[in-house]
């Protein structure tokens, strides 16, 4: 067929038994949605899930905020419990040490040391029952000419145990202090007192009480019998010159009741002790140091949890208070704008210019007197903190203020107060919470370099501090280098996982993405 305008159609036939009534004689109606509606955290969250590194990230928070809960409960010392001997001593529980797996037995390495140093780590563990050596790392000869003689000598890299390398020390102590320690030996069978020998008796040899046994020159080389055991010094036999307080306790072995077990001094009693076995009787307990010691003598594992517990709690606080401040400031900038935006901005960049440290420094020596250093290091936070989070929420303001959505609103009659905090604030909540979170680790990160360079020092009300135990450490670093690893590990954990964590809110919680399932 043709029409007027000289246009051809085609046309083609239908069976009539193809045509079918979807529904006949029935009334149309909109039908009830089959999946159950998603609200817009719970789609966040699937988002969130999807992201693995973040998912990862929130679990290593956890694993932090557990630590700082639970590691000071676990752990037998108190933040004020310290311990001048074991300083800056390494990882050490002795259950897990005896199993020899090469973790946690308190290691140390010693270069370059003789044969009469290594002699004498022979002599402590001849006399405490505590080897202290673990291995021998390396052996060096050196080849001489003495007197026209050769004469080889060896040179020892050795590994040893913090712990146990201690050996025996003096200790002046009351005679009911002195009768209080026989009384735990006999109650516990644990040899605490030694025989009492003065070491400058034995060739003029220099204080040390590990120096126990005969030597043949000053050097300390000592003495042994036909078997090449250690010779006893007679020094530990009673004499004329020696009056000890009464002793009536665990006696070494070998000793025939001739022994001395104390010096008479000044009203008190000096005496000799394995330090290993003292520190059980004072404390209860061996040495338990999961994480080890720092400079100080503090335990570690619950030091870090005590700075670690003030940090995060710090950090929320700011946090918190910088969110509330900077989201109303910078909603009124964005929403209104003009002059009331200028005038506000204009204030912000004053308080901006005003360097942190400065005002940090100025607050801890004025009004640090008044209200404490914790309040005003938190006003030095507060003070130019919230300034970043207004910026943010003026820039999504203007972002989403002139949407139709918000048009819509406005020609329905909602009020400012309800179209900024119901319908232009929650399209920015996605970028405010990811920058929220990303102020954890920046108040974190400025608290723990404020204490580490000495500016702030917050030991005295929250006992310690990440940045503090880092300073410890850095002192000791190529001693005692976990002294230094293990609060650098946790700040550098807490960093990373707070960054990929906001990193992971922010694609959650973005509004352009809602309902997007690939």
């Amino acid at each position: 067929m043709q029409n007027k305008n000289n246009m051809n159609y085609e046309y083609e036939h239908i069976e009539p038994e193809k045509f079918a009534f979807a529904q006949l004689d029935a009334d149309i109606h909109d039908k009830k949605l089959e999946t159950k509606s998603r609200g817009y955290f719970a789609d966040a969250l699937i988002r969130f899930k999807k992201n693995k590194s973040s998912v990862i990230a929130a679990y290593i928070i956890l694993i932090i905020i557990i630590f700082t809960i639970i590691s000071p409960l676990l752990s037998p010392y108190d933040i004020e419990d310290v311990d001048k001997v074991y300083t800056n001593a390494p990882p050490f529980v002795r259950v897990i040490s005896d199993l020899n797996l090469g973790i946690m037995n308190g290691a140390v390495t010693h270069e370059s040391q003789n044969e009469v140093q290594y002699a004498y780590w022979q002599g402590i563990a001849k006399e405490t029952g505590y080897n202290p050596l673990i291995k021998i790392v390396d052996t060096y000869t050196t080849v001489s000419m003495f007197r026209g003689q050769e004469k080889t000598s060896y040179t020892y890299k050795l590994q040893t145990n913090k712990y146990y390398e201690t050996g025996v020390v003096y200790r002046t102590v009351s005679y009911e202090e002195f009768q209080k320690i026989q009384d735990f030996q006999n109650e516990t069978g644990i040899q605490v007192i030694y025989p009492y020998v003065e070491s400058k008796d034995i060739y003029n040899i220099t204080d040390n009480p590990n120096i126990w046994y005969e030597v043949s020159d000053a050097k300390g080389t000592p003495k042994r019998d036909a078997s090449g055991n250690f010779v006893f010094n007679p020094v530990y036999s009673k004499n004329t010159n020696m009056a000890g307080a009464e002793y009536n306790s665990l006696r070494i072995e070998g000793d025939d009741g001739s022994y001395i077990y104390s010096y008479q001094k000044s009203g008190a009693v000096h005496i000799r002790v394995c330090y290993y076995n003292y520190y059980t009787y004072l404390n209860g307990h061996e040495p338990i140091y999961i994480f080890g010691t720092n400079s100080l003598g503090q335990d570690l594992f619950s030091a870090i949890g005590v700075g670690s517990r003030f940090s995060l709690v710090f950090a929320l606080v700011v946090s918190a208070i910088n969110l509330s401040i900077g989201a109303v400031y910078g909603s009124i900038q964005g929403y209104y704008g003009g002059v009331i935006d200028l005038v506000l901005d204009r204030i912000s960049d004053i308080l901006s210019c005003v360097p942190f440290t400065v005002v940090t420094i100025l607050f801890q020596f004025h009004l640090a007197q008044k209200v404490g250093p914790v309040v005003s290091f938190l006003f030095a936070f507060v003070l130019t903190g919230w300034i970043g989070m207004a910026a943010l929420t003026r820039k999504q303001f203007y972002r989403f203020k002139s949407q139709e959505f918000v048009f819509a609103a406005r020609t329905l009659g909602a009020s400012d107060a309800r179209l900024m905090f119901k319908h232009i604030f929650p399209n920015s909540l996605g970028t405010i919470i990811t920058s929220c979170a990303l102020v954890i680790p920046s108040v974190i990160s400025s608290e723990t370099s404020l204490t580490y360079l000495g500016i702030i020092n917050l030991s005295e009300l929250a006992g310690t501090s990440i940045g503090t135990l880092m300073s410890q450490g850095q002192t000791s670093m190529t001693t005692s280098p976990h002294a230094m690893f293990f609060p650098a590990l946790y700040f550098s954990l807490l960093l990373i996982s707070f960054n990929l964590f906001g990193n992971g809110l922010r694609d959650a919680f973005n509004p352009s993405t809602r309902g997007v399932e690939d």
